[in-house]
């Protein structure tokens, strides 16, 4: 009986806010497709210089267009890196560094193409550590998954502001050829 009053009790309190909240990459109703997927798919990524930068762009392309599919981009994106590594952990004994920081922080831009129109702008960042071995091809690898690791976590923050601004505003005009 009291498990029964709490799931009226939570039901009640859902149903007014049923009409508030809406899905951000999904149809509004059954009538109602939002062109939101459309308008990520018509981004176009421009080249990020170095390693974490082949990672972050590859993560952004299949972020915005996951499908594969061709589409005229109406959007650019260009994003600027800065890494830096430290080393906050040190070993007293041998002096050397037990644990490193990378630290990456992402300047994104983008505008409409060709209009050159800014849409959105901003700065996502992210930290991942990584434990450092005497076995140097472990520091390697351990280096390269952080970096990995702060690609992916960038990719996901600059896709979600960007999905959020471009839900808030009218789609660009598709341009006929």
């Amino acid at each position: 009986m009291r498990a029964l009053l709490l799931a009226a009790f939570a039901l009640s309190g859902a149903v007014p806010l049923a009409g508030c909240i809406q899905p951000l990459y999904g149809a509004n109703g059954a009538f109602d497709a939002s062109p939101l997927a459309s308008e990520l798919q018509a981004i176009e990524v421009d080249e990020i210089p170095g390693r974490i930068g082949h990672y972050l762009r590859n993560d952004l392309i299949y972020g915005f267009n996951g499908t594969g599919s061709s589409v005229a981009p109406r959007y650019r994106l260009s994003v600027v890196l800065r890494e830096r590594v430290q080393t906050p952990i040190l070993d007293t004994v041998t002096g050397r560094a037990t644990s490193a920081t990378v630290i990456v922080d992402a300047d994104y831009r983008l505008v409409t193409w060709p209009q050159n129109v800014v849409v959105t702008q901003g700065t996502a960042f992210n930290i991942a550590s990584y434990d450092r071995f005497s076995n140097r091809f472990s520091n390697v690898r351990a280096a390269r998954d952080a970096e990995i690791r702060d690609a992916r976590v960038i990719a996901d923050s600059i896709r979600t502001r960007i999905s959020t601004e471009m839900a808030m505003r009218e789609p660009a005009p598709t341009l006929v050829r």
